[in-house]
């Protein structure tokens, strides 16, 4: 009786999780983003202006390790733009998302974790800006989501953790002006398990 209660717990066991991980996999995403790319400071003693929202994109790849509990690392390339009194500021960045979510009713799903992000290129004005505090930083994204078969939808908000400034300088070398350059943004993306 021990060996087939025994038996019947590992074909169990067994069988969750094989259930558990065909939710597994990796595949393409893309979408929109909804964004503001922190305060600009004019001079020393100004008050912070606050960017107007832009339209920004991103695509990439995701893997998927789970299914009702899931762990989702996604590599993506994102183009943002804000827009003040001044100028715009535009950036492009690679962002590596590191998600853990569960599944909560049926096809819903709730996720968050750390974003790893690494600026490629920034420019305000017609100026390019190299001169950014760290190329790396660090954020935070969660959302929620909708998987059907292949398909996914999810709606996520992103803000960088890590103050990470670009100043700008007048012609005897003394900072006139700084932008905040974390994101602070909405994120709508599709994605296909290939």
């Amino acid at each position: 009786m021990r060996k087939l209660a025994l038996s019947v717990f590992i074909l169990t066991l067994f069988c969750s999780s094989t259930y558990a991980q065909s939710g597994s996999g990796f595949g393409i995403k893309g979408g929109l983003n909804y964004n503001a790319n922190g305060n600009y400071f004019a001079s020393i003693g100004d008050t912070a202006e606050n960017p107007d929202r832009n339209i920004g994109y991103h695509f990439g790849v995701f893997g998927k390790l789970g299914n009702k509990v899931f762990f989702r690392p996604e590599l993506v390339y994102t183009a943002t733009k804000s827009d003040y009194n001044s100028s715009d500021f535009s950036m492009k960045k690679l962002d590596l998302p590191l998600l853990v979510g569960i599944k909560v009713l049926g096809p819903i799903n709730i996720f968050g974790g750390p974003s790893l992000q690494y600026i490629l290129d920034s420019e305000f004005g017609n100026i390019n800006v190299s001169d950014i505090d760290n190329d790396f930083s660090v954020g935070l994204n969660f959302g929620i989501g909708l998987n059907i078969d292949k398909f996914g939808i999810d709606l996520r908000y992103e803000r960088g953790f890590s103050d990470n400034e670009a100043n700008f300088l007048n012609n005897n070398g003394i900072d006139i002006s700084r932008l905040d350059t974390r994101p602070d943004q909405l994120i709508l993306s599709l994605s296909l398990k290939i």
